[in-house]
């Protein structure tokens, strides 16, 4: 890590380590979760409409094999020189089923030629230890991510948005997966309105303690057809302006573990769909903004975990 790097860039990793372009194709295995289907409760995280970030669910009909097919075509139309393929598994909570059926889904991807591994979206209380061993045995031919969804490690939060789950759960997930060549990933957002940006720092002090490999990241937006939505909707409350939320990320990635690779750092829905303040950029024109506000002030990914600054 460089001060010439202001973050652990995902695309550069997987380029440097497996020589060339990885592209993920997003397949959809009809999932729910346990606060959708009433098993803990229903309507699901009040923030999360998966239409609105979801590009699978157009062909959820199709056979895993077949969704996976579909996608390369398409990679393959969009980019050059990919050197290989990973199954993301995305919408709702893939690991939510019995091992038998969860076998079957992640095989058929694998089987496809140039597919090199799969990256499975899920909730920590989703997960066990037959299922981990399950991915400990695909990780030893295969690239394996789990990628748990924690949105935030203050429990008042998890229980404000329906998660169903506490940030122990979270780390009772991670214990049961670290070391056991599966690679971890974490989900994060910023901005939940009650919270702080002193409470944004500490939880980049708590995740560089972790053994995670990979962190997304992104605002809150509000998206429609979401019980947070129709909160909005009768009463607006106040989120972060786009430079209000490109500060607090910066602030963010300068108390975190510069080892940890930053997956993604924006996300975005169809303006249709959108309640709150529509942002017009592109990912990669957000991320170019973030990268000047952090050259601006000399900031880089893990300059204060590293006590430089």
């Amino acid at each position: 890590m460089t001060k010439a790097i202001y973050r652990t860039s995902y695309a550069n990793y997987l380029k440097s380590r497996f020589g060339g372009r990885i592209q993920k194709i997003t397949v959809d295995a009809k999932f729910t979760c346990p606060n959708r289907d009433g098993l803990k409760s229903t309507g699901g995280c009040t923030f999360c409409n998966n239409e609105s970030f979801g590009t699978a669910t157009k062909v959820r009909d199709l056979k895993i094999s077949e969704q996976v097919l579909r996608g390369i075509e398409f990679a393959q139309k969009k980019y050059k020189n990919i050197k290989g393929y990973l199954a993301y598994f995305q919408s709702y909570s893939n690991t939510y089923a019995p091992l038998e059926q969860l076998k079957d889904i992640y095989e058929q991807a694998l089987d496809v030629e140039n597919v090199i591994g799969i990256s499975v979206g899920t909730r920590p209380d989703c997960i066990d230890e037959e299922k981990i061993a399950y991915f400990e045995k695909l990780a030893i031919d295969n690239e394996v991510v789990i990628e748990y969804g924690l949105e935030s490690m203050f429990d008042e939060t998890l229980m404000r948005i329906n998660r169903c789950h506490d940030y122990q759960c979270f780390l009772n997930a991670i214990e049961m997966t670290k070391n056991r060549g599966i690679k971890i990933g974490a989900h994060l957002i910023i901005g939940f309105p009650w919270e702080t940006r002193e409470q944004w720092v500490h939880t980049a002090k708590e995740l560089s303690k972790l053994p995670i490999d990979y962190l997304k990241i992104h605002q809150l937006h509000i998206v429609k057809n979401t019980l947070m939505g129709n909160e909005y909707k009768v009463k607006p409350f106040p989120l972060l302006t786009k430079n209000e939320y490109i500060d607090a990320v910066a602030e963010f990635l300068c108390h975190l573990n510069p080892d940890i690779i930053i997956e993604r750092l924006f996300a975005s829905a169809p303006k249709e769909m959108t309640l709150s303040e529509y942002w017009p950029e592109s990912i990669s024109e957000l991320n170019s903004q973030l990268e000047q506000r952090m050259k601006l002030h000399d900031f880089y990914q893990g300059i204060l975990f590293l006590g430089q600054k």
